[in-house]
């Protein structure tokens, strides 16, 4: 099994910047596959970012050149940097994990998740 624990969220103005951390605990030896995930009121859950343990990262088209998806094996840790914020990048982030080490925008392909991080950016 694993936990992961989110943290960093808050309330911010448009423009400002904040980091994401997710930490990961339990089962920690699986090259694990991470995402963040996002969900505003009244709206499914989106895809943002994701990111293989080799590195390689997917984003959603919003939030290119502005969100940065990363992670430290050593500290079983992934952040997600998000510069540029804008009112509506306002949602509850969720961090997940798939342990098949497969990168993938949809939900349901991911078994692990946290219990999300509320982001608030005000215009």
């Amino acid at each position: 099994q694993v936990q992961l624990v989110e943290s960093g969220g808050g309330l911010v103005q448009a423009g400002d910047s904040l980091r994401l951390s997710c930490a990961v605990s339990g089962r920690t030896s699986s090259p694990y596959a991470m995402a963040w995930f996002r969900q505003a009121p009244g709206k499914e859950r989106e895809f943002v970012a994701a990111i293989t343990s080799g590195g390689s990262t997917n984003y959603v088209d919003s939030v290119k050149g502005r969100f940065t998806i990363s992670r430290d094996n050593a500290k079983n840790t992934v952040y997600l940097q998000m510069n540029s914020l804008k009112p509506e990048d306002t949602a509850v982030y969720y961090c997940a994990a798939n342990s098949l080490g497969i990168v993938s925008s949809l939900p349901d392909r991911y078994g692990y998740w946290g219990q999300g991080t509320q982001v608030t950016v005000s215009s």
